[in-house]
């Protein structure tokens, strides 16, 4: 008679298992956070939407594309943080609703122009990576190649070739560390 084991028991299975529900193996290769957009503050949204309605006249949809185009995929602001952004604005009367066409567009009024100009180096350009942070998004964009790499010399080198990937790649693993050491 065989005895099968419970799923839960079994080592493989329940590995499989947890795995699939996203317990320990985490959110993805990178852990959390990797490759994610990033999240921006209240303030930025707000600038974001003055910069580029002084552009020219938009609907929420259009703020949010323009917004993620910009920034290259990295910022997409939701629609539960711009319409309410643009409320405020609107609040302040430094926007309004043009109902023309199809949809509700946003243009600047004459007090949301003045705001603009009088605050444009502040505002800058929201959707620019902050100082620091286009650094490690360069760095980050460094691992696509550098495994596709290690794994046509895993597929197609020889078997010293791959020995000598092994190596290269614990020394750069090792140089990583002593960067952060040397601080």
């Amino acid at each position: 008679m065989t005895h099968r084991m419970h799923p839960h028991s079994d080592p493989i299975e329940g590995h499989r298992r947890h795995r699939h529900h996203g317990g320990w193996a985490g959110p993805g290769f990178g852990g959390p956070g990797f490759g994610r957009r990033r999240r921006m503050r209240r303030g930025d949204v707000r600038a974001a939407l003055l910069v580029l309605l002084d552009e020219e006249p938009r609907n929420g949809y259009g703020l949010m594309q323009e917004i993620e185009a910009r920034s290259d995929g990295m910022w997409r602001p939701s629609p539960g943080s711009v319409y309410p952004a643009l409320a405020q604005l609107e609040d302040e009367g430094l926007v309004r609703p043009d109902d023309e066409g199809s949809g509700k567009r946003f243009t600047l009024t004459d007090d949301g122009r003045a705001y603009v100009e009088e605050h444009r180096e502040k505002l800058g350009e929201p959707w620019a990576q902050p100082a620091g942070e286009g650094g490690k998004l360069n760095l980050r964009q460094e691992f696509g190649p550098l495994a596709v790499a290690a794994q046509q010399v895993a597929q197609a080198g020889s078997p010293e070739q791959i020995e000598q990937a092994k190596q290269i790649l614990a020394d750069a693993r090792k140089a990583l560390y002593r960067l952060l050491a040397d601080d």
